[in-house]
């Protein structure tokens, strides 16, 4: 009678206990073949062995990311459909794109998954080599260059804003529907510039295809050591951190979430998955940032720096 009793007045404990039951979902808001995908898959594994079920990657795209956001956010709060983002899904796209939710208030943080850096490239037939180099021949060349965006309020994008306030030049932009065709056309000499996730391109940087110019970090990037920051290249305080998290829906109970952290936690102890992040150029978070209260943290401060950016640039999604 008492564990009925006690499982009436807390069934978030009780569920929790026989929790996972059945297969759990992972939905990444973006196509297969980007580095969100990678990373949910990567980590896919390792938590089914540690949580004893089957767990899937399901891409659901669209509206600048939000309707995988969306959708995951308007699931059963029960742990078996989460959300995996990165900074574009869950911090740029709900400030451009008018959703029904909130990106802080209405999901519960699980873990931080990784971080990575944008770096600022070129085509090769650009006439520069170098950060310096590149703020020089915009100033020269006020409003010629093109630079690639990949939707309203990405990364690509912001980049791109940030940067031109940060050094008093100016772009064209020219939007395209996602990183492969802007990878094409850069190797293609049909536009200029592109800011993007580093990772994503390092096999361009290693052929020689593109120019790496300059890192959008704090710190150099670990493949790319000979490429500086924009820091060393005279622009004080200028980065951006690209990092990927895992969330669920508001609601879910905290034991089902403390279930979920552990098995982020197992799988980044595993030595197959951090040789696979690592070669992807992914930094893994150490023990302190994976905490749940640690997402949040950085999740609200991120939220509190760039959506001030993002709203006074008027930016209109696509």
């Amino acid at each position: 009678m008492l564990c009925v009793i006690a499982g009436l007045a807390f069934p978030g404990a009780t569920a929790a206990q026989d929790y996972p039951a059945r297969q759990i979902v992972l939905i990444v808001p973006f196509p297969a073949g980007g580095s969100t995908d990678a990373i949910a898959r990567i980590i896919s594994e390792p938590m089914r062995q540690a949580l004893g079920q089957t767990v899937v990657v399901q891409n659901v795209t669209g509206a600048g990311s939000t309707i995988g956001v969306g959708r995951a956010i308007q699931s059963a709060p029960d742990g078996y459909t989460l959300s995996v983002g990165n900074w574009t899904s869950h911090v740029g796209a709900s400030a451009v794109y008018k959703v029904p939710w909130h990106i802080l208030n209405d999901l519960e943080p699980v873990a931080m998954l990784s971080t990575t850096t944008l770096i600022i490239v070129a085509r090769t037939g650009l006439p520069v080599n170098g950060g310096k180099e590149l703020i020089a021949w915009l100033k020269a060349n006020p409003d010629q260059a093109t630079v690639a965006t990949v939707g309203a309020g990405s990364g690509a994008h912001i980049c791109g804003i940030y940067f031109e306030q940060k050094t008093g030049t100016k772009f064209r932009y020219v939007p395209y529907r996602g990183g492969a065709p802007v990878m094409a056309d850069l190797m293609a000499n049909q536009v200029d510039l592109f800011c993007g996730e580093a990772s994503q391109m390092l096999p361009h940087f290693r052929a020689n295809r593109i120019k790496p110019l300059v890192v959008m970090s704090k710190t150099r990037w670990r493949p790319l050591p000979e490429v500086p920051t924009m820091g060393e290249i005279g622009a004080s305080d200028t980065y951006i951190a690209f990092w990927q998290g895992l969330w669920a829906p508001k609601g879910t109970p905290k034991p089902v979430i403390a279930k979920l952290n552990e098995a982020v936690v197992k799988a980044f102890a595993d030595p197959t998955v951090i040789k696979r992040l690592n070669d992807l150029g992914q930094e893994i978070p150490t023990r302190e940032q994976l905490t749940p209260e640690a997402l949040a943290a950085f999740h609200k401060s991120e939220i509190e720096r760039w959506w001030p950016l993002i709203k006074g640039a008027n930016l209109k999604a696509e």
